[in-house]
């Protein structure tokens, strides 16, 4: 960020425009603007291009650094690859069978054989990635998270009636992905398909983490 106000600054003394000058050309606010240089609000990234174009530097673009969340509070261990997208971490896909059991190798990005996806979401706990399977979350309507799709999980947010969770069950040997849900002071695991049963969340059954982010895949 620092570079690109020292650029975006170089810039605009070089060619003698004022920062109402190029928040017309980026269609902004000079205060918007203002706040930019001055790092009192973050521009997104496609912003940040934006201002490079408007100011004749279409050929850079503005990167960020996909980082292991394990090690982004310790820059010195980053384990760094330049990417042009919006994400910023990047977090182990899992197994069902084993999705409370990540292998601390790979969390920590010293797993070869590991997969990854990335987010910009930025994880309180030791979060990966799971493949929706079957249609028990697919609903008719509203919200509805079908086969296929990506679920990030974080072990580290407070479980919460209304949120979808990844939960164990004492009759399933693989993880299962519910809403949690409250009827009349009890917990259940409830399906988005209303065609499945809702199962009773009971001192046997426990939270493996909560869904914080879902993505398509193609």
């Amino acid at each position: 960020m620092d570079k690109w106000i020292a650029l975006v600054r170089t810039k605009l003394r070089e060619q003698k425009l004022t920062q109402e000058k190029l928040a017309e050309r980026v269609g902004a606010s000079q205060g918007g603007v203002g706040h930019w240089l001055n790092k009192r609000r973050q521009p997104d990234l496609p912003t940040m291009n934006k201002v490079l174009q408007a100011l004749g530097l279409e050929h850079l673009e503005v990167a960020l650094v996909i980082r292991d969340r394990n090690h982004a509070a310790n820059e010195s261990g980053v384990d760094e690859i330049t990417y042009d997208i919006t994400s910023a971490f990047r977090y182990p896909v899992s197994d069902w069978s084993v999705a409370d059991q990540i292998n601390e190798k790979v969390l920590l990005g010293y797993e070869p054989a590991a997969m990854f996806e990335v987010s910009d979401y930025y994880a309180k706990g030791a979060a990966f990635w799971l493949q929706v399977m079957g249609d028990a979350m697919t609903a008719p309507m509203g919200v509805s998270v079908p086969q296929g799709m990506m679920i990030l999980v974080d072990p580290d947010i407070e479980p919460e009636p209304g949120k979808m969770v990844i939960a164990r069950t004492p009759d399933s040997t693989e993880a299962t992905f519910r809403q949690l849900s409250e009827e009349s002071g009890q917990l259940y695991l409830k399906p988005l398909n209303p065609t499945y049963p809702k199962v009773l969340f009971d001192k046997q059954c426990s939270i493996i983490g909560v869904v914080v982010q879902a993505i398509t895949k193609f």
